[in-house]
């Protein structure tokens, strides 16, 4: 039995959403073994392939409508898609990222002519995804960016760089955050659609060597007058990028708090298992009752953790999230995730600071969490402003 072991909510108590897990799960099993995650490891980026595998076995799209190529299903396939890639420990795979932060972009707010022509071939995994927001001396502050995109005849030449890019080094198809206009901040932002390939001007940069997230390839991309079409802007009008991106924060960021939740989750099992057979003084660590004071705190966290997790996605299935609660999960089940993996590290011994050990790995891992899709002190500036 899991430590934490809240029933599932009723949302996703339906026989077609625990078929689709099993096939997820199966898919996952045969696909990518550890053997093979650990090629992803030692090589720095999942393999290109697998993408298309992925796409083959329907882990892509999978609630873009149909009419689009996808799946016509909900978060709630998303959920178990990434669910599914924390339990196998396919680390490095962006399910998360690609079905859950990017092609929302393109399904709520592109055109007719840009779903047709992008969102088939993102489902497939002909195309992989990435969003570059993030530049070198520019972290949150979006409205401050330089990358501009700017008019030249019938269409704009993207010209500047960025920097810690998800899915960097085998994305072809990028949504680039770019200024239309750079005498504006909010209202001069677009979101801007780049197929790499063939994109002269595009470069890919450094490889970073990060302290986690071994097999998440992560990197800097720059751009030299490249060029894109006059139709490359996401949804067609100029100066609505910023808003689209405020429009998706509060799923991005639960997505993240969901992906906590499920490390917390695993980090417990794992530290369960181990202090269960792992002797000392003639007994196991799970008999000291320091171990069991330990991992009766960390259960009772993590139980009110998922609790408030599953409130914050039924309420994100009935269109009801908004951005503080959106923001309270993020900035707290991450702390709370890494809490969790060191307390758990600790009970390990020596043991957890050896990387042939998962528990070693979620500690490098977690840490980015209180980082990424907002720093956890956005986070809480966003929340005072709820109060």
């Amino acid at each position: 039995m899991p430590v934490i072991d809240v029933p599932a909510p009723a949302f996703m108590e339906d026989e077609e959403i625990a078929i689709f897990s099993d096939v997820v799960g199966k898919f996952l099993e045969r696909a990518a073994p550890e053997k093979r995650v650990a090629g992803w490891r030692e090589a720095g980026q999942v393999e290109r392939a697998f993408w298309s595998e992925a796409g083959e076995a329907g882990l892509l799209g999978v609630s873009v409508p149909e009419e689009y190529g996808g799946h016509g299903g909900d978060f709630r396939h998303d959920l178990v898609v990434v669910d599914q890639v924390s339990k196998h420990g396919v680390e490095g795979f962006a399910a998360s990222l690609h079905n859950v932060i990017i092609l929302p972009y393109l399904v709520r707010h592109g055109t007719e002519e840009q779903k047709k022509k992008y969102l088939p071939r993102l489902v497939s995994g002909e195309l992989v995804s990435a969003i570059a927001m993030t530049e070198p001396g520019v972290g949150s502050d979006l409205q401050s960016i330089t990358t501009t995109a700017t008019k030249d005849g019938n269409g704009y030449r993207l010209n500047g760089s960025k920097t810690y890019i998800s899915n960097g080094q085998i994305a072809d198809f990028v949504i680039v955050v770019a200024k239309t206009d750079p005498n504006e901040r909010a209202k001069g932002i677009s979101l801007v659609l780049l197929e790499t390939e063939g994109a002269q001007g595009f470069q890919r940069g450094r490889k970073l060597d990060k302290i986690g997230l071994d097999a998440q390839d992560t990197s800097e991309l720059f751009f030299d007058d490249v060029f894109v079409p006059g139709d490359a802007i996401l949804g067609g009008v100029e100066g609505k990028g910023f808003y689209q991106l405020m429009g998706e924060l509060p799923q991005e960021r639960l997505i993240i708090a969901v992906q906590a939740m499920d490390g917390i989750e695993r980090a417990l099992d794992v530290t369960v298992d181990f202090v269960k057979s792992r002797k000392a003084f003639g007994q196991t660590v799970w008999d000291f009752q320091n171990t069991q004071f330990v991992l009766a705190d960390l259960k009772a966290k993590g139980t009110a953790a998922r609790v408030f997790v599953n409130d914050c996605i039924g309420r994100l299935l009935k269109g009801e999230l908004d951005v503080a609660t959106a923001s309270m999960a993020k900035y707290w089940v991450t702390e709370l995730q890494s809490e969790v993996v060191d307390k758990c590290l600790q009970l390990h011994g020596g043991s957890g600071y050896i990387n042939d050990y998962p528990i070693a790995r979620m500690y490098r891992d977690s840490r980015i969490a209180r980082i990424f899709g907002g720093s956890n002190e956005i986070m809480r500036m966003l929340i005072a402003r709820s109060i």
